[in-house]
């Protein structure tokens, strides 16, 4: 069975909407995928904003924008269908939205971009909501990538996904095994914007700083990173509580996307060692993806941390590293389409696997 889909995603980092035309192909319960379009389309300032004040809002408000976000999303789904002339060609649109309030401790969780908006724009069926079963169910509702790891990207003993907030998932003798680690490109991006900066390119501000030990003590010694797993983040972690611990300090910007980067390949290897006891032995590799992978000097201080534990690091090509995320979307709209679990309550803590999405239908 063939299954073209549009995924999209909107990361913390608010670098902006990604989108992919995605051709899943299932045979005897065998994944296989090909990207045929793909693009990110960058978030006006504007919109930037509101997305990032998002959970400052009223209720009435937060709705408003939910709604309008939803029909935003729907408008650059049809230009990228008209740009890629892909009318005709989309059996159906998986959408994960931007989350906003992610408290699965109360089981709840939110993403912003109204499903029935999309579909009322786009005139496709579209999947939204792809966490929300999985928190109802007592899960984390997050990481939720790793049903894509397990189907599309085997072969590898752990994938590392460096995004807004890093997150890592393993092939354990027990199972999948995924968790967030760490805030990642939420904090270096908001760090560097204070140079009028979108990012640090490539690592090079940073590779030029010197680490702050006493900034760096103190965020390792954060009561997170010594938690069980499954666990998972919300952007307040980075803004709220990271952010101000570092700009409490008088050092120079690259002093802290020093100390920064050293914390997330610290984190990093911290997650991988802990890990590693469930893997068989030998020299396992990893697989880092997110926009985070083209920050060379962060991966090489991940790579030089990883080295002990015999873990080698496999950088794949551009398009992989830009859109695995959206591609795994489309794919957990498609087993959704099917009616079959898209999630897996071993790596969310859920009380058991779950067919996650509401389906919206136009017509």
């Amino acid at each position: 069975m063939v299954y073209n889909v549009i995924g999209t995603m909107s990361g913390s980092s608010l670098d902006g909407l990604d989108i992919v035309f995605a051709e899943l192909t299932e045979i005897r319960g065998q994944w296989t995928y090909a990207i045929k379009a793909a693009e990110t389309l960058p978030y006006e300032p504007e919109w930037a904003d509101r997305l990032a004040g998002a959970t400052a809002l009223s209720a009435r408000d937060y709705l408003l924008l939910h709604t309008a976000y939803g029909h935003y999303t729907g408008q650059r789904i049809l230009s990228f269908i008209e740009k890629n002339q892909l009318d005709h060609k989309i059996h159906f649109i998986a959408s994960h939205g931007h989350t906003t309030f992610h408290l699965p401790s109360d089981k709840m969780t939110a993403q912003l971009g109204d499903g029935a908006a999309i579909t009322a724009v786009t005139g496709l069926p579209v999947i939204t909501d792809l966490r929300a079963l999985d928190v109802a169910l007592g899960g984390q509702g997050a990481p939720i990538v790793p049903i894509g790891e397990k189907y599309l990207f085997s072969g590898y003993q752990y994938w590392l996904n460096l995004g807004g907030i890093a997150n890592i998932s393993a092939q354990t003798s027990n199972g999948f095994v995924a968790f967030d680690i760490c805030p990642a490109n939420q904090v270096l991006n908001s760090l560097v914007a204070a140079l009028n900066k979108p990012y640090d390119n490539g690592g090079a501000l940073a590779a030029g700083g010197v680490i702050d030990n006493h900034l760096l003590a103190q965020l390792n010694g954060l009561a997170y990173y010594a938690a069980p797993w499954p666990k998972s983040l919300d952007n307040d972690f980075g803004t709220a509580t990271i952010l101000p611990m570092i700009h409490e300090l008088r050092i120079s910007v690259q002093g802290k996307l020093r100390t920064y980067a050293e914390h997330i390949a610290i984190q990093v290897a911290h997650a991988a060692k802990a890990l590693k006891s469930q893997l068989p032995e030998g020299t396992a590799n990893m697989l880092i993806t997110g926009g985070g992978a083209f920050n060379t000097f962060l991966v090489q201080l991940i790579q030089e941390k990883l080295m002990p534990l015999d873990i080698t690091v496999t950088i794949p090509d551009e398009q992989t590293i830009n859109y695995k995320e959206a591609l795994i979307m489309a794919l957990i709209g498609a087993l959704r389409w099917r009616q079959e679990e898209n999630t897996l309550s071993e790596v969310t803590g859920a009380t058991r696997n779950a067919i996650n999405g509401a389906l919206w239908i136009s017509h």
